[in-house]
């Protein structure tokens, strides 16, 4: 039997009245359970560092624990592609960084995600700056004597990365093509091995994340020659920028940013957008994570698709000029 259709249109609007009121309801309850907070690197590190001191308030904030899940492997792939699986109903969500949202979709053809088509954008959480540091024994102590140095020996000056592709590997090729100048890539398996090495002296030079190596340039056993954001860090201001020390223009930052699965509510990322921002705003927290080299960057929703989308093809720009090829 064949429905009229004006009471099909009347079933249809009751059940789409129905699902929105539900949608409402469910957002502003949220959250009545514990949330999953995805990081995309082992315990420990900068991106567990600020996972942890942003969780710890939401937690205080909502009286419901923010569970830190701590899902390494393949350059953040796997804790990506947890966090594009899990259910949209707000209570997975994944702390999104510069690496596995915007430098591997333009690395690799084939990604079992989409950044752009399986999450949710919510808010910027930090801008963690990037510090080029030196073994001590490099005559070079500033950018300009170490372009000098490395024109005079091209290809002779040593450098580690994290890994082939890295984003240590990527801001470096990207300070040779800008600066004009040859040096020689060591690439290992992470930033721990690298820095062992580095300590020793067996590489010369490091491109990494601010919070890892700035204990290490306060006692002496680095020496901090620029910083690559856009303007000096508070948390050492004594250091210069790369732009500002003769390559212009010049800007690698690590970035962090709260998403959750595509179809979560809106309601619910404005409600979880309302509480970040509101959160990085108290000096306290502020304070801490700064003082880390994290500079606290609360964005709208779409301000962090916009942002996301401008670093894929920069970093699109830099892979196809040093012809990097994933292993």
């Amino acid at each position: 039997m064949r429905i009229p259709f004006q009471r099909w249109l009347i079933r249809t609007c009751c059940s789409v009245a129905l699902a929105i009121g539900w949608i409402a309801a469910a957002a502003q309850t949220y959250p009545s359970r514990p949330i999953r907070l995805i990081v995309t690197f082992p315990p420990g590190g900068p991106s567990d560092f600020v996972a942890r001191a942003i969780g710890q308030k939401l937690t205080e904030a909502w009286g419901q624990q923010v569970v830190v899940d701590n899902r390494g492997g393949a350059g953040g792939v796997v804790g990506v592609e947890a966090a594009a699986r899990a259910s949209p109903d707000g209570y997975t969500l994944l702390q999104g960084q510069s690496g596995g949202m915007s430098i591997n979709p333009a690395l690799h053809a084939k990604l079992s995600y989409d950044p752009f088509r399986d999450f949710a954008p919510v808010s910027m959480l930090v801008v963690n700056s990037q510090m080029l540091v030196a073994h001590p024994s490099l005559p070079a102590k500033s950018v300009k004597q170490l372009v000098a140095l490395a024109k005079d020996q091209p290809g002779r000056i040593s450098y580690a990365s994290a890994g082939y592709g890295s984003a240590q590997h990527l801001g470096m090729e990207m300070l040779k093509a800008m600066a004009g100048i040859d040096l020689l890539h060591v690439p290992y398996k992470g930033t721990g091995p690298a820095l062992v090495d580095l300590f020793s002296g067996q590489v010369s030079l490091q491109f990494t994340s601010m919070p890892a190596v700035l204990p290490h340039v306060r006692a002496g056993k680095l020496n901090g020659i620029a910083v690559g954001s856009a303007k000096r860090s508070p948390a050492a201001p004594d250091v210069p920028t790369v732009a500002e020390s003769g390559v212009p223009g010049f800007e690698f930052v690590a970035w962090y940013g709260l998403f959750a699965p595509a179809a979560t509510p809106q309601a619910i990322v404005k409600r979880l957008n309302a509480q970040i921002v509101k959160l990085l705003a108290e000096a306290e927290l502020s304070q801490r994570l700064a003082s880390q080299g994290a500079e606290p960057s609360p964005s709208t929703a779409a301000g962090l698709a916009i942002y996301m989308r401008e670093d894929h093809e920069r970093w699109k720009k830099v892979i196809r000029a040093a012809n990097i090829r994933p292993d």
